[in-house]
C-alpha cells in the first residue's frame, strides 16, 4: 500500500512539472500513382494541473494510512 503511495506522489509531481507532451503524427494527403504526399502534425496531449496534485494528495494518503507491520 505504502509503494503505491509513493509511485502516485512521484507520478502527481511529475504531472504537475510536465503539464503534456507533444506527438508527431503524419498523415496520408494524397495517393496519385507513384506520388504520394503526407502531412506531419503536432498534437498536444495535456491533463491539467489539478490532477497532480490530487495524484500527491492521494499518494500521501495512502503511505500516512498504510498497514504497519507488527514484528
Amino acid at each position: 500500500m505504502k509503494s503505491i503511495g509513493f509511485i502516485l506522489i512521484i507520478a502527481g509531481i511529475l504531472m504537475m512539472v510536465f503539464r503534456g507532451f507533444s506527438v508527431t503524427t503524419e498523415k496520408e494527403v494524397a495517393d496519385i500513382g507513384p506520388l504520394e504526399i503526407n502531412k506531419k502534425e503536432n498534437k498536444w496531449i495535456g491533463w491539467p494541473t489539478y490532477a497532480g496534485g490530487a495524484l500527491v494528495v492521494v499518494g500521501i494518503v495512502m503511505v500516512v494510512t498504510g498497514k504497519r507491520k507488527t514484528a
